[in-house]
């Protein structure tokens, strides 16, 4: 149910970006957040796994188009100086949502069954349809994106060293936090009863780490990922060495939220500057390697943790976290230099 709609995501966002040529993006979304709901009602009507599966597989088409529109449009919403602030706002619902959406989602199904979990999904969805249509301005586009341009930024350097980025990341974050729950109760100790109110502890620390970042990274960029990588790569080693009590695995798990947190915006600042002239075809790769690195990352961690365990599947984690600080480093050690070069 999770890495069927990123994976088609991934697949959907250049293809959604594509196809939406000159139309206005105020519409574009607009139609989007209604399919949204359409998917929705649909998954909770489902009256078998096959009908949930193409409701789910509507989901991951919404995702990714939602996601390739929206996630560069700040630019367009407010003046250049509110850009970096603006982003953070973007990219804060995308942290609120990864991080609060699973425990959310949890409770109302507990409470009133898991068919009222998606009502309540179209329901919200409904809701952000309404306020786009109230408050959104006109988005329109002068020159529609062609696969030329996504062939052109390909050969970007500095969107390619993004998506990689991106990519070991994310991967590495969700190969070990895909099985945060386990680890919550078998490592720390936790009783079932406490994961509900850990997980929005981590979630608050994620919104507090996206607007960090986002703030951060408008002036800062290249530091700001050393620093997100270097806490994603901690959060693991961490779990492995003071996890074992409350208090470790308390405090990990919320350094490992102001980590995570900072990840989307971070990234996506990167992305912008990289192709300032190409917002949205860099946006839709960014988009589309991001989920590809949660369908990666949930299943090798699942194939790690049946073959190793947790612990190893930690170690792992962390390895392919370590390659991408070893990546911002080269980062920023080339932007330095072109630094000194331009200077």
């Amino acid at each position: 149910m999770i890495s069927l709609p990123a994976l088609l995501a991934a697949f959907f966002a250049p293809l959604v970006v594509i196809a939406a040529g000159n139309l206005d993006r105020r519409w574009i979304l607009c139609g989007l957040l209604g399919l949204l709901v359409i998917a929705n009602i649909a998954s909770a009507l489902a009256p078998g796994m096959d009908w949930m599966l193409i409701a789910r597989a509507l989901v991951g088409f919404c995702m990714g188009g939602i996601w390739a529109v929206a996630g560069g449009l700040a630019a367009r919403l407010v003046p250049a100086h509110a850009v970096g602030l603006a982003t953070s706002i973007i990219f804060g619902g995308v942290a609120a949502a990864s991080v609060l959406g699973v425990p959310l989602g949890a409770l109302i199904g507990d409470f009133a069954g898991w068919r009222w979990a998606f009502g309540c999904m179209a329901i919200f969805s409904a809701g952000v349809l309404l306020i786009h249509l109230v408050a959104i301005p006109a988005l329109p586009v002068h020159h529609s994106v062609t696969l030329r341009q996504f062939a052109e930024q390909f050969a970007n350097r500095k969107l390619q060293a993004g998506l990689a980025l991106t990519i070991l990341l994310v991967a590495g974050h969700f190969m070990a936090f895909t099985f945060v729950r386990p680890l919550l109760l078998s490592v720390s100790g936790f009783d079932a009863q406490w994961i509900g109110a850990l997980l929005f502890a981590y979630g608050v620390a994620g919104i507090i780490g996206n607007f960090l970042a986002g703030v951060i990274a408008a002036r800062r960029t290249a530091l700001t990922l050393v620093f997100i990588s270097l806490g994603l790569l901690l959060a693991p080693l961490l779990f492995l060495t003071i996890g074992d009590s409350h208090m470790g695995g308390g405090i990990v798990l919320l350094a490992w939220g102001l980590a995570y947190g900072g990840v989307s915006v971070g990234l996506m600042t990167w992305m912008m500057k990289a192709a300032p002239h190409a917002v949205e075809v860099a946006t839709a790769l960014y988009v589309g390697v991001f989920n590809i690195g949660i369908f990666l990352g949930s299943w090798a961690g699942g194939q790690a943790v049946d073959r190793f365990g947790l612990a190893t599947n930690l170690w792992l984690a962390a390895g392919l976290v370590t390659l991408a600080l070893l990546l911002t480093f080269a980062i920023r050690s080339n932007g330095k230099k072109a630094q000194a070069i331009c200077s």
